[in-house]
């Protein structure tokens, strides 16, 4: 009970005997206080060590069977996402989007999975879930309305009070979602719901000066408050802003002497309660002044919180979760273009350069964390990383993302794989002894990170897609395999099995786009190819200087029969390629229509 930080004690050898999530520092409610609990631990290490010890190998026991996926093997069906989207979709909030009920947590391997099923099926239903989900959680208190970013989860199913933890893998795997969403609908809210995140993880979660992403921002600055650095009285907007501007604001964001916060009810949470038009109408002003005046308020509000007591900055950087940035600031330079493209894309290659010279070495793979002190690397830290090398390597052709992708695939497999269940265990076969975490689990649900056995299965088949060796298709296989009769009943869970699934029984489609540098016409194809959201996707611009490529199937053998100094696409799947076309307007259909059901296995 109380949420986190969780708190447990150890014997010597690593083994937990007690433990609880939030201790308040005195007795209160009903609850011991940390004072008192550490007193009774001392006490009872002293005077019942046998009994601890007891309760330590009970523990063990019982964390060892909680990780036995009882009925989890069975033969791979791709109907597995069939079910998923139904379950996924009977949980919908029509009202308020998103899924389930409070407390509301973003999903973001669903929103991906939903969005992949409509372009395969063109269901209008889905995509508006997706898009109600998006827009209601940008337009909520848990998107940070002045700086951008999102913060942990909403208490409320209607996504207004947060918690106001800021994660970095809430918000790359959310960035991500904005992108997908804005390609696929183009709507301007979401696009700009993505440049805010990017705009906030530039000015506070990351190193711009070396490359990296931090991990997170706390919630509060002290225990005395909750989420005050975040909220507002009327008093403090009325201080911030000029009248006119307060009585606009007021109305935007639902600013009352009573707010939402039960710690200090004078507080509101920002979240957007009207319209341009409804605030134009109810204070006769015409609509141009209204979004002119809330962007303008907007500025001079965050200019007023800068000065607060700041929540602290864990600036810890953790492989797995710089690797998911890698991957949506990649993504965010091909969707956005522009500044961004550049920004971003540059920002990205010098966290995966540091990465790569902090983190990697050519025995053991990725460790957990850039900098500070070494430690061994987990599934997550290899699997991620592997989609952001091959990420780095559609965005630059450079062979060296590549070779270190497959090293680190190769190494996976060797440490982590396991050869006879399938699968993957999160800890490697000769890993040093944990104590309490020498069970060595296999990690398959998407809390809170998307389940890294499923993140795995997508990395082999990307890797299959470029390379063409079939053990890593084969090992992607057994591991849909290792938790085919578990993932439908996961539904929500394991929305991330259903991405993998549906990329497996696909192929990933590969685009390969031809002309010199600078060829307006390719340049046009490039557009096109990056307005279609396809999951998997991969995409290679070639030039006549472009060197050898990592390729196989069907594109291996098309691409050399292709003029390199004329502007061309070129869209393939497994062992299936499409007429090459000059056309982007065509491009873009084939993609969103032509291939949706292609290369089934």
């Amino acid at each position: 009970q109380g949420g986190w930080p969780l708190t447990g004690f150890l014997l010597s050898d690593g083994k937990p005997f007690f433990g609880g999530t939030y201790f308040p520092p005195e007795d209160q409610m009903g609850r011991p206080g940390f004072r008192r609990i550490l007193l009774a631990v001392a006490d009872s290490y002293r005077n019942k060590r046998a009994e601890l010890e007891r309760a330590a190998n009970s523990l063990a026991d019982a964390v060892s069977q909680a990780e036995v996926f009882t009925g989890a093997r069975a033969d791979f069906d791709p109907g597995v996402v069939d079910a998923q989207i139904k379950s996924i979709t009977q949980l919908f909030d029509i009202k308020n989007g998103g899924f389930g009920r409070a407390p509301k947590f973003p999903h973001s391997s669903a929103i991906d999975l939903i969005l992949e099923r409509y372009q395969q099926t063109k269901e209008k239903h889905l995509l508006a879930m997706a898009e109600t989900t998006l827009e209601k959680m940008t337009s909520g208190g848990v998107y940070d309305q002045l700086a951008g970013g999102f913060h942990r989860y909403s208490v409320d199913e209607r996504w207004l009070v947060p918690h106001f933890e800021k994660m970095s893998y809430d918000n790359s795997e959310l960035l991500k979602n904005y992108l997908h969403g804005y390609q696929l609908t183009e709507n301007a809210f979401l696009r700009e719901t993505a440049e805010g995140i990017i705009g906030w993880v530039n000015e506070v979660l990351s190193d711009q000066i070396k490359g990296g992403f931090y991990a997170s921002q706390d919630a509060d600055y002290s225990l005395d408050d909750d989420g005050d650095y975040f909220t507002w009285s009327l008093d403090e907007l009325r201080a911030a802003l000029l009248p006119d501007e307060a009585r606009v604001m007021e109305l935007y964001y639902d600013v009352e002497a009573h707010g939402e916060m039960h710690h200090n009810p004078a507080k509101n949470v920002l979240w957007i309660a009207r319209d341009a038009t409804d605030i134009a109408k109810q204070l006769g002003l015409d609509e141009t002044t209204v979004r002119l005046t809330v962007a303008k308020s907007k500025g001079k509000l965050l200019a007023a919180r800068l000065p607060r007591p700041t929540p602290f900055i864990d600036k810890t950087m953790y492989v797995s979760w710089n690797a998911m940035f890698v991957s949506a600031y990649l993504d965010a330079a091909h969707v956005l273009g522009g500044s961004l493209d550049r920004s971003c894309r540059a920002f990205a290659l010098k966290t995966l350069d540091r990465m790569l010279k902090e983190a990697w070495s050519d025995s053991l793979g990725f460790g957990h964390r850039i900098g500070g002190p070494a430690l061994e690397g987990s599934l997550d830290d290899q699997v991620f990383s592997v989609l952001a090398l091959l990420d780095a390597y559609e965005a630059t052709l450079a062979p060296r993302y590549f070779s270190v992708a497959q090293k680190t695939m190769d190494l996976a497999i060797a440490r982590y794989g396991d050869p006879e269940g399938g699968g993957f265990f999160d800890r490697p076969s000769d890993a040093a002894p944990l104590g309490g975490l020498d069970v060595r689990r296999k990690p398959f649900q998407d809390s809170p990170t998307p389940g890294a056995n499923s993140v795995a299965a997508i990395a082999l088949v990307r890797m299959h897609a470029f390379t063409g060796d079939d053990r890593y298709r084969a090992f992607a296989q057994k591991t849909l395999e290792a938790f085919a009769g578990i993932a439908s009943q996961y539904g929500l869970f394991a929305a991330t099995y259903g991405l993998a699934a549906t990329l497996f029984a696909h192929h990933p489609l590969q685009v390969v786009i031809t002309g010199p540098v600078n060829d307006p016409a390719a340049q046009a194809l490039e557009t096109a190819a990056h307005r279609v959201y396809r999951f998997g996707k991969s995409f290679l611009r070639v030039t006549p200087e472009t060197p050898q490529l990592h390729l196989a199937g069907a594109l291996k053998e098309t691409l050399p029969h292709l003029p390199a100094k004329k502007a061309l696409a070129v869209v393939c799947s497994g062992q299936t390629c499409w007429p090459p076309t000059s056309d982007p307007a065509q491009l873009v259909s084939l993609l969103e229509n032509g291939v949706a059901g292609a290369a089934t296995s």
